[in-house]
């Protein structure tokens, strides 16, 4: 997990690094340039007028735009002041359509408009760790891009990860440990520790819990007091469906008991049998996933990091597989609203 030390070091380096430009695009009106010399993630895309519409234009470019998304794995939009949650959620529809619900959530979100939400609400002086949106499960975004309506007054940057490089990072064995069994996501709803099951399926009825369940491969088990247990095995790996590129996509780093502070762990630990905890990890066959890996993989996730400084009126499109997201701490108000498109559905490799 990022440390307030790592986050600090990265914000000094990035600060004395001056920014690259890299050329003129051929698709008049915009730059293109990056932020590290020997990272292009992300790509970032700046109009050569004032006053150019991010919408319009990327509607006349989207080819041009899925490539580069393809090569770097992400894109900041700056400079076209994207300043009000309705551009934003224009953008999207304009270059994705119908944009996907929060379902089978895992944190806390509000719907802002549309399908157009809060980004994560987690306590501002907590770090988010690096993930791929939803890939805790079977089906996932392929898209998913950040608009910064109110930067943070210092901190909340928006960290990122190319998924490629956390992959081929990984010690071979561990990934074919986790290739060969795959990932085991157990999740109990109730008691006010986690978010609720009402809240997680966005439904007050338990039929459809059980249908919604029965329909994306999840076991689901009903407890006392209303409470509720599930268990899915999902995929460790995914191979991109247009690169054929194999990318580190699961959340067992960020679900894993481990991943919390050893006070609160010790607290949970204390109050509740290990199939009881609010949520956990484990192999898909049930076995225990061992802390020194987690903590492998936490440490090749740290090393790959990149973070830079939000400006408002920012937008980040990401494509999902090819690169993870996360949170810095931060103090202040901050405003960043998040939407999500073309729904996937991982095949067997």
């Amino acid at each position: 997990m990022a440390t307030s030390k790592f986050q600090n070091s990265s914000l000094k380096k990035l600060g004395a690094t001056s920014r690259k430009a890299v050329s003129l695009s051929p698709k008049a009106l915009i730059k293109t340039s990056y932020f590290y010399k020997k990272n292009t993630l992300p790509l970032i895309v700046e109009p050569t007028i004032e006053g150019l519409n991010l919408t319009i234009w990327s509607q006349q470019h989207q080819t041009w735009i899925e490539t580069q998304l393809l090569q770097h794995g992400g894109i900041l939009f700056r400079g076209f002041q994207v300043t009000e949650v309705a551009e934003f959620e224009k953008f999207m529809q304009a270059n994705y359509g119908e944009l996907l619900t929060y379902a089978f959530q895992s944190t806390p979100r509000s719907q802002v408009s549309g399908k157009i939400y809060t980004s994560t609400e987690y306590p501002a002086d907590q770090v988010i760790p690096l993930h791929n949106e939803m890939s805790y499960t079977r089906t996932y975004p392929l898209k998913i891009a950040f608009c910064c309506l109110k930067k943070a007054s210092q901190g909340g940057e928006t960290t990122i990860a190319d998924s490629r490089k956390i992959f081929q990072k990984i010690d071979s064995t561990i990934r074919e440990a986790f290739i060969q069994k795959k990932v085991m996501y157990v999740r109990n709803y109730g008691g006010g520790i986690d978010l609720p099951w009402q809240t997680v399926f966005n439904t007050q009825d338990k039929s459809e819990v059980e249908n919604y369940c029965r329909q994306t491969g999840i076991e689901f088990e009903w407890k006392a007091n209303d409470g509720l247990r599930t268990r899915q095995v999902s995929q460790a790996i995914a191979q991109h469906p247009k690169t054929l590129e194999t990318v580190w996509f699961n959340q067992a780093h960020l679900f894993h008991i481990s991943s919390l502070e050893p006070i609160v762990r010790g607290e949970l630990l204390a109050t509740f049998k290990p199939e009881d905890l609010p949520r956990n990890v484990y192999y898909g066959d049930g076995s225990s996933i061992e802390d020194s890996v987690l903590d492998r993989i936490r440490q090749v996730y740290q090393q790959e990091t990149i973070l830079f400084l939000w400006q408002e009126g920012d937008v980040l499109l990401l494509d999902n597989l090819l690169s993870s997201h996360g949170r810095t701490s931060f103090s202040g108000s901050r405003k960043v609203v998040v939407g999500m498109a073309e729904a996937s559905t991982q095949q067997e490799i």
